[in-house]
């Protein structure tokens, strides 16, 4: 690229990152890089989820793009309500149904690394990516400096880069994040400023998950008709349950476990700096993964009813998570640097929704950056209206997910027949919402300067 408006620099190659950097590819006049930490480019954990809402945003990448990921998720695309997530009482010997989850369209699973596969083999030739490039720190330039410096970026290896643009895509233990925050709270007053630095490391959430796949065909062997190999089943008890369902085609039950630690879980999002902030304490040595075996994996869930022992009885092995969370930020932008994804508000998992805020993230960023009324100088205002209209939507949707992991395992005082109803109320902007208001409304500030947007 000859003469490029500006140079993107994306940190962080996972499922947020390379959809921006494939979202920004229709934009020829500008440059892209791509950097990430691990060897090779490649996604960590089984599953992923994609409701109704970021999978729209999806679809704005055109048909191929649609049906690359239809064939790897086996089934298409609808937006007629189904039952999508089949809920059972399973804290007693013989389970009972509660509810089913009614959803408008599908949640499309993917295994991960299947829909990885599929960003990356749309991303173009003309985006550079760099491996093994993990950053330790960036530096803007200081105001008054020429308005066409560049940021520059400095990796473990020792070796440094420059970028008109940064955006942190590096996940929960993000660089960026802790530099950009750093900048942000410069010049405030101590109250204000230790506020703001008390949000750059993530804290535990007070949920541990646990995760594995069972192979279908050991499963289908003990119980041939068993629920989790055709639908979505989530086994619910006190202060833990679980999710299993079928993916790669049918291949593999996966499998989705979790703990709550109910005090610990109630801090999680609470502004107020003074609070302990408990770190995990458990079989990880403080680690945030680690392995299981499968009689460590299986433990807290023995007390669960007997279709659930059935497929844990094919467990073979797992990890475990310690779910860490990050506070909600006072800005996901400063100057020239915005951070996105787990990066700007990783969250639980409980509504299946960090995939899809990243999604959504990408897009709205890659509109408000390709936008032809955005130049090296304008580049602030683009961010700041990307935080105004991106931030307070993914905080809400990290607040309703956690809400949901606390409903469904008996945590809020809840009748069990007004349960079903209580969590849909909560998780339905994932099907009856789009982005597309905040993509109008982006576009709408960008054309019109005369509008505060800080």
């Amino acid at each position: 690229m000859s003469n490029p408006k500006f140079r993107i620099a994306i940190c962080g190659g996972g499922v947020g990152g390379l959809t921006l950097a494939v979202a920004l590819s229709r934009h020829q006049d500008i440059a892209v890089d791509v950097y990430e930490a691990a060897q090779t480019f490649c996604e960590i954990g089984a599953g992923v989820g994609v409701w109704p809402r970021a999978f729209r945003v999806l679809r704005k990448f055109g048909p191929d793009f649609e049906q690359q990921l239809l064939q790897r998720c086996g089934y298409e695309y609808t937006e007629e309500y189904i039952p999508a997530v089949r809920s059972r009482k399973s804290n007693q010997a013989v389970g009972i149904e509660l509810f089913d989850l009614m959803t408008k369209g599908k949640l499309m699973r993917f295994h991960r690394a299947d829909f990885h596969g599929v960003l990356l083999s749309f991303l173009p030739p003309s985006c550079a990516t760099h491996n093994a490039k993990r950053l330790i720190s960036y530096t803007q330039p200081l105001e008054g400096s020429p308005r066409n410096s560049p940021i520059t970026l400095t990796f473990t290896d020792g070796s440094t880069a420059t970028c008109d643009v940064l955006i942190g895509a590096d996940g929960i233990k993000s660089a960026v994040r802790p530099c950009m925050l750093q900048e942000l709270a410069e010049g405030l007053d101590p109250d204000e400023k230790q506020s703001v630095l008390s949000c750059m490391s993530p804290i535990w959430s007070g949920v541990a998950a646990y995760r594995t796949l069972v192979s279908a065909e050991k499963l289908r062997a003990r119980c041939p008709d068993h629920r989790t190999l055709r639908e979505f089943t989530q086994y619910m008890g006190k202060d833990a349950y679980f999710l299993a369902y079928p993916i790669s085609l049918g291949q593999y039950v996966n499998f989705a476990g979790f703990t709550l630690e109910r005090d610990v879980v109630d801090l999680a999002y609470k502004a107020d700096t003074e609070i302990p902030r408990p770190s995990f304490k458990g079989k990880t040595n403080d680690e945030w993964v680690s392995e299981l075996t499968a009689q460590q994996f299986v433990e807290p869930f023995k007390d669960l009813e007997e279709d659930a022992q059935h497929l844990l009885e094919c467990v073979e092995k797992g990890t475990l998570w310690a779910v860490h969370t990050v506070k909600t930020l006072p800005s996901t932008n400063f100057r020239r640097v915005a951070i996105m994804g787990d990066a700007a508000h990783a969250m639980t998992p409980f509504q299946g929704s960090g995939a899809g805020q990243g999604i959504e993230d990408a897009y709205l960023l890659m509109t408000v950056l390709g936008h032809k009324s955005t130049t090296l100088e304008t580049v602030p205002r683009a961010l700041a209206i990307y935080d105004k209209l991106r931030r307070p939507f993914s905080s809400e949707v990290a607040l309703r997910s956690m809400r949901g992991g606390q409903l469904c395992a008996f945590q809020e005082d809840v009748p069990l027949h007004e349960l079903g109803d209580t969590i849909t109320k909560n998780w339905e902007w994932a099907w009856l919402t789009d982005l597309d208001d905040a993509l109008e409304e982006a576009v709408r500030l960008l054309e019109d300067s005369s509008i505060d947007v800080n």
